[in-house]
């Protein structure tokens, strides 16, 4: 009898953790509330027709600089040969209805996510341009941009930083006597990046 009470306890032992298993969530949510997210846009308005002639913008989450990365075997370790979502929670997007050329590449009027690569020995870096629809067929996360197919990158150049930005800051500058030459400049922490963009606006 003993041995038919254990051989039952054990039976019902190896039952518990599958049990257990089978009823944790298979899918959880989280979010819901307001992050922290910027957009730096240029707007194109034609003064003869008072309307708009065109606009850019580039929407993104503001991650904090952590004084870990200023440790180079960490910051090495989180960027080298790696795409880096450039941004916090949702994907950061580029949403232009004007033709662009950045960094000399022709980029359509459309809408795309953005990320940035940093080459394997580190000396590196571009602009990384994911189609959303190939993303959005998948689910993928901005968290999982490792996976997530790129379109096509274009070169930035490595600028000094002059101080160090505490939250990403991406910004979008231009000579207004030459308005049609915009640089995009990414800023966080120590690392400071641009690219020239050339705009097509019809007058």
């Amino acid at each position: 009898m003993n041995l038919r009470i254990a051989l039952g306890a054990l039976v019902l032992l190896s039952l518990t953790p599958a049990h257990a298993q089978q009823s944790k969530p298979v899918v959880v949510a989280e979010g819901g509330q307001p992050d922290d997210r910027a957009s730096a846009r240029v707007l194109y308005w034609n003064t003869a027709k008072d309307g708009a002639a065109g606009q850019f913008a580039i929407n993104y989450g503001r991650p904090v600089w952590k004084s870990d990365y200023e440790d180079p075997a960490n910051f090495d370790a989180m960027t080298k040969g790696k795409i880096w979502r450039m941004g916090s929670n949702f994907w950061t997007v580029l949403d232009t209805c004007l033709p662009l050329k950045i960094s000399g590449r022709k980029v359509p009027a459309g809408y795309y996510y953005l990320g940035l690569r940093r080459s394997e020995d580190g000396s590196k870096w571009s602009l990384v341009f994911i189609d959303p629809p190939r993303v959005r067929a998948v689910h993928l996360d901005a968290f999982e941009i490792q996976k997530a197919p790129v379109m096509f990158e274009v070169p930035m150049s490595i600028a000094a930083a002059t101080s160090k930005t505490e939250k990403l800051t991406i910004e979008l500058s231009y000579p207004q006597d030459n308005f049609r030459k915009v640089t995009l400049n990414v800023a966080w922490g120590t690392l400071a990046l641009t690219a020239p963009i050339e705009v097509t606006v019809a007058e």
